[in-house]
């Protein structure tokens, strides 16, 4: 993932140093029905991942963990905040005492009338703590009003990759014939997908255009999948572009063809050459060509400095969009802890 956006790294500092340093909380993407045989939990958890919380909640509610249902995953060594469901037919619920805990909170409790969905949130908001800052303050500051101005690339997250890395290469062995569970093949192929998307975004970061668009650009609404184009740019699109209303974009590979022309496909099938076997592979797969924004803009940006070597970072992101992406065009941010699972 590239951090040149703006320039050189400006600082280096630590994260997650103790949980508290990583709060994330999920933005509901609806509202509780108020009636149903799904009983929807915000719940805050400390130190602990999406499965295991997910695991835990079965065994209070004694139903299986294929009856729990969570929007997204979250990180183990933060703080969430987010929502899950389980499926109670007869409509009766175990106390909730039974499953409060120093490291699980239940904050709300509803009725609603289907699983919750992998993707059903509106957003994530941010609260970062990075300590032991090194590097001129001046500097970080005109990084950080750079980005709350023009956003950052929108980058895929080390996450998506795997814990040491290696997603992508067990994406290559599984094109290969290699047999694999099902929900490993989907987070295989999101990495496929993933890498991809990034060697596109790097290409575009390293000539200026990822926030500029290139003649022959397909155009993606912002807080939307959908898109348009390619047109010619005008004073309308500029605009528009200006205002954050639209942003360039890049391919999430599968069958059909690039729907880019001109200058963005020709910087789009240069990057993709050398990955034959991920696009083949994803094609065979029966993924269809999809459109990812290139660039994205946090919400809210704000910072404070509550000591002179600790930074404080507040900011919403859309779904599907990674905090890593912020911190990487700040400079080199090190996790105290080396599992993020």
């Amino acid at each position: 993932m590239s951090g040149e956006a703006f320039g050189p790294p400006v600082l280096a500092a630590r994260i997650r140093t103790v949980p508290e340093d990583f709060r994330v909380e999920e933005l509901d993407g609806f509202a509780p029905a108020g009636e149903g045989e799904h009983l929807l939990l915000t719940v805050e958890k400390r130190g602990m991942n999406t499965a295991f919380a997910a695991k835990r909640i079965a065994a209070w509610a004694g139903v299986p963990e294929m009856g729990i249902g969570y929007a997204g995953l979250k990180d183990r060594h933060a703080v969430t905040v987010q929502r899950f469901s389980v499926h109670l037919p007869r409509r009766v619920a175990p106390d909730l005492a039974g499953l409060q805990s120093d490291d699980l909170r239940v904050l709300r409790a509803d009725w609603h009338h289907r699983k919750l969905p992998r993707g059903a949130l509106a957003g994530n908001r941010f609260v970062l703590v990075l300590r032991e800052v090194r590097g001129e303050r001046d500097a970080i500051e005109a990084r950080l009003t750079r980005i709350a101005a023009e956003g950052v690339p929108n980058h895929f997250g080390e996450q998506r990759f795997g814990r040491d890395g290696d997603n992508v290469e067990n994406a290559r062995r599984m094109f290969a014939g290699r047999r694999v569970k099902r929900e490993q093949r989907a987070l295989l192929l999101s990495a496929a997908r993933a890498a991809l998307f990034n060697a596109v975004l790097d290409a575009r970061v390293n000539d200026g255009s990822w926030r500029t668009g290139l003649d022959g650009e397909v155009w993606m609404l912002d807080g939307s999948r959908s898109v348009f184009g390619p047109e010619p740019m005008d004073e309308t699109l500029a605009a528009r572009l200006r205002d954050f209303d639209i942003h360039p974009s890049g391919p999430l590979w599968g069958r059909g063809e690039l729907r880019s022309r001109g200058a963005a496909r020709a910087v789009e099938e240069a990057a993709l050459a050398p990955f034959a076997d991920l696009r083949a592979g994803l094609e065979a797969a029966g993924l269809r060509q999809e459109r990812r924004a290139l660039r994205l803009r946090p919400a809210g940006f704000a910072w404070e400095w509550p000591a002179e070597d600790m930074l404080r970072l507040r900011f919403v992101l859309p779904a599907g969009a990674y905090a890593t992406a912020v911190l990487a065009q700040l400079g080199e941010v090190a996790s105290a802890v080396p599992d993020l699972a």
